[in-house]
């Protein structure tokens, strides 16, 4: 026999069950959000502060450098004629920006390809000889590029024989040397992203294109492209950001019309051990990437970019 007094206790006992199975279905997000928020602290936090400290610091590699709240290097950068650091900046953001159009153009037909005129059985290998040139190293592969850019090399004399190019024609040390390098190295990172939006993407959608008598490329321009939008915002934040910010490319492919806020700071640092200087060139360049990423991702939308996680 069974009363209001026993169905209480009933239920009582039944949470009492299930309350630990309950916490700890709770820790676990909580521990992986510690983890994450530990190793942003670690890796992100601490650097970009330690960075900031630094850059607000007076002195000379000889005496050393102290921490005095020193804001006006900053505006310093910006004034002196003799490095002119705006004019580095800018054109690394200009080598960004064209290297990030050169590998849409050339990785979206790839990753196309791969998604939807494909077998299967061959997705895998073709993607695999996307990324098989980073199994050498990134310095080595560059340096190659410079032998096949030369003046010797393999493109300039065979453009010279078929009678495309002059004899003072040469594409090493040029601006677009830097943005062939930047553009090839970081190929990848633009294939792989537009891979995967594309793949998730419905081949009925373009069949109920066309059975509304839209043509192969106006179907493609209304539903394939916007659909596959937040492979092609990832790919250029990727592509973009490490462009703007590699000194590699530029040293090796480039001239001295060519110098970049990447050299600038690794010779700041590295060559000429201002630190100071170097700290503050990181933060700035971090400063305007952040303004025009923020800018872009306002202007395209990242509604879809949650989809490649």
């Amino acid at each position: 026999m069974s009363g209001p007094g026993t169905s209480t206790v009933g239920t009582a006992a039944l949470a009492g069950l299930g309350s630990g199975p309950a916490r700890r279905r709770l820790r676990v997000p909580f521990l992986l959000a510690v983890v994450g928020t530990v190793y942003l602290c670690v890796f992100f936090v601490i650097p970009l502060v330690s960075g900031l400290i630094v850059s607000l610091m007076s002195g000379n590699p000889d005496d050393g450098y102290t921490f005095t709240w020193n804001f006006g290097i900053y505006s310093s950068l910006f004034v002196d004629p003799q490095v002119p650091y705006l004019t580095f900046l800018l054109r690394s953001l200009w080598y960004g920006l064209a290297a990030t159009i050169v590998t849409i153009l050339v990785g979206y037909p790839i990753a196309y390809f791969i998604a939807f005129r494909v077998s299967p059985r061959w997705k895998n290998p073709l993607l695999m000889l996307v990324f098989i040139s980073f199994l050498v190293s990134f310095v080595i592969r560059t340096d190659m590029w410079a032998f096949v850019l030369a003046s010797q090399g393999p493109v300039v004399t065979t453009l010279q024989a078929i009678g495309l190019a002059g004899k003072d024609f040469h594409i090493l040390g040029t601006s677009g040397a830097v943005i062939f390098g930047d553009a090839y190295n970081d190929l990848a990172f633009m294939v792989l992203p537009i891979y995967a939006a594309l793949e998730r993407i419905d081949p009925r959608l373009g069949e109920a294109a066309h059975d509304l008598y839209a043509g192969r490329f106006r179907a493609f321009w209304h539903t394939t492209l916007p659909l596959s939008r937040s492979g092609i915002f990832a790919g250029v934040l990727l592509v973009f950001i490490d462009c703007v910010g590699d000194p590699v490319n530029s040293a090796l492919l480039g001239g001295t019309n060519t110098y970049t806020i990447g050299q600038a700071i690794q010779d700041a640092y590295s060559g000429n051990q201002q630190y100071n200087v170097a700290a503050a060139l990181s933060t700035v360049l971090m400063v305007v990437l952040g303004i025009i990423l923020f800018i872009y991702a306002r202007v395209s939308g990242t509604d879809d970019l949650e989809d490649l996680v």
